[in-house]
């Protein structure tokens, strides 16, 4: 076939998607807040404001909508969120009775912890004290404090320091875990009124 007689067949194959669409217009509102017509297409100022495609005889195939605000947009996702973690409640926990073993089990577990700190708190000031009577016996006998006794006991006092700031730490944690469990609780609740 002569390269010539492919040259039609090639220009009506690249012009069909045109000439498919070339009856749409676009129906939007324009930066001085007017309702404009294009066949060009919707100038990109305006395509947050949403539009409309019309075809030949002007009735509407499609509308675009406006884009949202940010406050719509965070409204939207904080919805999603929370539609997600009501799912997740319901898929964790069969029966409110669950949610009270669950909150006790891990209310217990933090109540371990904190009782395991405070037993090495014990510990350290038990070993802090016996070092301070080793040292008040040196002063007494006026005799220098050995430098490694006088660095156990500031060893200790920082020690002393981290624990007391760890279980104020777990209690804090045992307070939120307390909250979070009661807020589980009544929204469970409330999901399962609903069902």
């Amino acid at each position: 076939m002569p390269k010539s007689a492919l040259n039609p067949c090639l220009l009506l194959i690249t012009l069909l998607p045109t000439l498919a669409f070339a009856g749409e217009s676009y129906r939007y509102i324009d930066s001085k807040g007017g309702v404009a017509i294009s066949r060009q297409g919707v100038p990109p100022d305006s395509i947050a404001r949403g539009y409309e495609v019309l075809n030949d005889q002007g009735r509407v195939i499609r509308v675009v909508p406006a884009a949202l605000s940010r406050e719509e947009m965070q409204q939207k996702l904080d919805a999603r969120d929370k539609a997600a973690a009501d799912a997740q409640l319901l898929r964790m926990y069969s029966s409110v009775e669950d949610i009270d073993r669950a909150r006790k089990r891990g209310l217990q577990e933090l109540d371990g912890v904190i009782g395991v700190a405070r037993g090495n708190l014990q510990s350290v000031r038990l070993q802090q004290s016996q070092l301070q009577q080793k040292a008040a016996e040196y002063d007494r006998a006026a005799t220098p404090v050995p430098e490694d006794v006088v660095s156990r006991i500031n060893n200790l006092k920082g020690e002393e320091r981290r624990l007391q700031d760890d279980i104020k730490r777990y209690q804090d944690t045992r307070l939120k875990t307390e909250a979070s469990f009661n807020s589980e609780r009544a929204r469970f609740v409330e999901l399962t009124r609903t069902q």
